[in-house]
């Protein structure tokens, strides 16, 4: 059941995503080289608990980080732990917050020093194909207008679009219906309405858009080995046109 959030609820919402968005902001200060991504998950604990609010993903599913912190060819669901970022990599971080019991969720792909102008390509086509979806975020259009933006912006690029997970409605769960694919036709989906909240979130693969599960149950990996990046927001559909929740 898609669930309608009201003007109030979409203000508590945008507290829990300024959290993450300060995360976000505050965090590339820490990603160089020599860096774990233990280190860089504690980092954004402290500071979304400083904030006042709980990190929405520790624990969630028996997962043990605060962040999914995914490097170079991991897709999505990376875990924290010891590995030491390098010069050259791209690792994208996905942080969530709880706040007053209504959920904040993003993701951005950060370079690590200086990187390729393939990989960079690749994090500048992902980031403007997330605002390409929000941009069709209007009140009347169809879900998957989001849907086919994405993919026209990457496939338009030459990168491929990951189809084994998708974007979703959040509010005072993590995940909640409907389902928002990165590829689509458009005018087909469901109406968009006002107060409709949605963390869309492309992933977008440099090869293959296909991808193998790792070992531990939770890392996804381009089947290729080549390099994945992967953006994403919670925004709200208003009468005046998307409200970004998770940009400060």
């Amino acid at each position: 059941m898609v669930i309608l959030k009201s003007g109030a609820e979409i203000k508590k919402m945008a507290v829990a995503g300024a959290v993450v968005g300060t995360v976000h902001r505050e965090i590339v200060e820490q990603i160089k080289p020599g860096v774990t991504t233990a280190e860089l998950d504690q980092f954004a604990e402290k500071l979304i608990r400083k904030q006042g609010g709980t990190p929405a993903f520790k624990g969630y599913r028996g997962f043990k980080g605060t962040l999914c912190i995914s490097v170079n060819d991991e897709v999505v669901h990376g875990i924290p732990g010891d590995r030491v970022l390098e010069e050259g990599d791209i690792v994208s971080l996905d942080c969530g917050a709880i706040v007053d019991g209504y959920f904040g969720d993003a993701a951005r792909t950060f370079p690590v020093g200086k990187i390729s102008a393939q990989a960079q390509k690749l994090i500048d086509v992902t980031s403007q194909s997330l605002n390409d979806g929000i941009e069709q975020m209007l009140v009347g259009n169809r879900l998957h207008d989001i849907s086919a933006a994405v993919q026209n912006c990457a496939e338009k690029a030459g990168f491929t679009v990951v189809k084994d997970f998708v974007g979703h409605g959040i509010g005072r769960d993590l995940h909640e219906e409907p389902p928002v694919p990165n590829y689509g036709k458009k005018n087909t989906g469901m109406k968009l309405e006002p107060g409709l909240v949605l963390a869309i979130e492309p992933m977008i693969n440099e090869g293959t858009d296909q991808v193998r599960l790792l070992d531990d149950g939770w890392t996804a990996v381009t089947l290729d080995g080549q390099l994945s990046a992967h953006f994403e927001d919670t925004i709200a559909i208003t009468e005046e046109g998307p409200k970004i929740l998770t940009r400060v």
